[in-house]
């Protein structure tokens, strides 16, 4: 099993979500965060005043699934968050040992 964490840009998300939906996940937590990257945030113009963000708004995905699905997963949202800007954000793949489904105590994939 696999837990894949995926920083993306917020007005990507529904892309994504659509995306993984038709290679079979079957659910996702998201999360909003804030960071920076190589481009260590930006600035802004507000009423004639220039503001540093230092830190930019992003949306943290969090997605497990089967072994099997690795591929299809990282080229949906790969495809689905891609706008060829920087700040497209980052994929992490980790290895699940062991899955719980609080309410049945199924565990394992059957879990996912």
């Amino acid at each position: 099993m696999k837990l894949i964490t995926a920083i993306i840009k917020p007005f990507k998300l529904e892309e994504v979500r659509e995306a993984l939906s038709i290679v079979g996940v079957q659910g996702m937590t998201t999360t909003e965060v804030k960071g920076f990257g190589r481009q260590h945030g930006h600035t802004e113009l507000y009423r004639g005043a220039e503001y540093v963000i230092d830190f930019v708004p992003k949306i943290k995905l969090e997605v497990a699934f089967d072994n099997e699905l690795e591929e299809a997963v990282v080229e949906a949202i790969t495809r689905a968050a891609k706008t060829d800007k920087i700040g497209d954000g980052k994929i992490f793949i980790f290895n699940l040992t062991q899955v719980v489904r609080i309410r049945t105590g199924e565990t394992g994939p059957q879990a996912i």
